[in-house]
């Protein structure tokens, strides 16, 4: 049974699901759009197309992740820690790879593009924390 942090969190992430949707047509239109530079950069549409991957697969991972955060051996604080980086990371890494390259005539990310570190980082720590707690309380 998900706790009320986690049901919170996860109606949330279910509310902004949308948005991913949003951004999976607007790359469609981006496609079939004969007037649009989108196809002229090819590290564009590959990091606009990491993007919308990364956004998606990591906002089901995080719905996935709050099954188990109430089952953890957690302290209180490391579960609101998994409950919120993964969704963040779902919201860092996406951010790098569309901010990097918003110019159509990039032909190499920008600062941004560090952005995608700090979400890696961020989604390692919450996935290891998840894994032990899970661990710790197998044990148990």
């Amino acid at each position: 049974m998900l706790s009320s942090e986690s049901r919170r969190v996860a109606g949330i992430l279910l509310v902004v699901f949308p948005t991913v949707l949003y951004g999976g047509i607007s790359l469609l239109m981006f496609l079939l759009d004969r007037n649009s530079r989108y196809m002229e950069n090819p590290l564009r549409q590959n990091l606009f197309r990491a993007g919308h991957a990364h956004a998606g697969v990591l906002l089901v991972l995080s719905l996935v992740a709050l099954r188990y955060v109430d089952e953890a051996n957690l302290s209180e604080g490391w579960k609101r820690y998994v409950r919120a980086s993964i969704p963040s990371a779902a919201i860092f890494l996406p951010a790098a790879f569309f901010f990097s390259v918003l110019s159509p005539h990039a032909t190499e990310p920008n600062g941004f593009i560090y952005l995608a570190y700090a979400g890696a980082v961020v989604l390692a720590l919450g996935l290891l924390a998840l894994g032990a707690g899970l661990l710790r309380n197998s044990r148990a």
